[in-house]
């Protein structure tokens, strides 16, 4: 008799145990923030990513009303960064300023310290940033046609420069070789400022380059733009083409900024911070800073951050498997 009736008040401590555990993440989510916020980004101080990174963190602190502490963690293509991010404890407070390497990384590395897929918890896009294609202003033509044609005609000679394998102008680049059918060479640099250049200097050809990059260069003659690599032209440079418009097909190209959080992050916190993400994105100070770095607001939660990072990670992958590019 007592033992049936320690059978019973066992089942209902498990019952009052396993109901706690469902409150737990609620209160917890109700109770943050409670101290500062960790904005982890992947590459050194200065860049544009950081810069704008910076802002956002800013702001979104001014919204939480905990600081958010900016934490770079530049080297291996974000690698280095977004390890930290996918070990760190899943309380809401260590995010990532996701640039898109964050997928490219996943298709050109044979391995990684962390799985992509399991390990973060997406929260929201931000914004995209597409790039314009640029030559010498020494090269002989005005547009993307006559490239490709003098690319046909001299095979293997022409050369594309980036700040580095596996960046994103370095797959672009990759990608109008397959898409157009030219061979043209790539040349990699530790950072966009000395490949731009070696561009000017004539050391290399051309370059697929942000706006706020190269259009001081294209203003003092030095650079020609030739096509933007957006689906649409760009409101800042109505009269240049796309790449599509100048007879590449399926060419839409472009960085993109989002966040994320290490997987099991609370889904009411993950919320919580796409919705304040998404209020950031609507303040005038962040719209004309990322319209000064040629980013355009493409503010996604969590569900259609999801499968925007599937498609963009296909896309690159892609690129990878038919172009045979790999990291120096």
């Amino acid at each position: 008799m007592v033992r049936g009736v320690r059978s019973r008040g066992g089942w209902w401590l498990a019952a009052i145990i396993a109901g706690a555990s469902l409150v737990l993440p609620v209160a917890h989510a109700q109770e943050w923030p409670t101290k500062p916020v960790r904005l982890v980004i992947p590459f050194a101080p200065g860049g544009a990513t950081d810069i704008i990174g910076r802002l956002v963190g800013q702001k979104l602190g001014d919204r939480l009303g905990q600081p958010v502490v900016i934490d770079n963690r530049p080297g291996a293509a974000t690698t280095i960064g977004n390890a930290a991010v996918a070990k760190a404890v899943p309380d809401g407070y260590t995010l990532l300023f996701a640039p898109t390497p964050f997928v490219i990384t996943q298709a050109l590395y044979p391995s990684l310290p962390y799985d992509a897929d399991k390990e973060f918890a997406p929260v929201s896009l931000l914004a995209v940033s597409p790039f314009i294609l640029v030559v010498n202003a020494a090269l002989p033509v005005k547009n993307v046609a006559e490239l490709v044609a003098l690319a046909r005609a001299k095979p293997g000679t022409l050369t594309f420069c980036s700040a580095g394998s596996g960046s994103v102008p370095h797959l672009a680049g990759e990608l109008f070789k397959l898409n157009a059918k030219i061979d043209i060479v790539h040349v990699p640099y530790k950072g966009g400022g000395p490949a731009i250049t070696d561009l000017i200097g004539g050391q290399v050809n051309m370059m697929f380059a942000t706006p706020i990059e190269v259009m001081a260069h294209v203003n003092s003659g030095k650079l020609r733009v030739l096509a933007t690599t957006a689906s649409k032209r760009l409101p800042s440079l109505p009269d240049v083409p796309t790449m599509q418009e100048s007879g590449v097909p399926q060419f839409d190209v472009y960085a993109f900024f989002g966040t994320l959080a290490p997987a099991g992050t609370p889904k009411p916190i993950v919320d919580r911070l796409a919705g304040d993400l998404a209020q950031v994105m609507k303040d005038p100070e962040v719209l004309q800073r990322f319209a000064e770095q040629s980013a355009e607001p493409r503010v996604l939660g969590p569900e259609a951050f999801t499968a925007f990072l599937k498609s963009e990670r296909a896309k690159w992958a892609d690129v990878v498997k038919r172009s045979g590019a790999k990291v120096d």
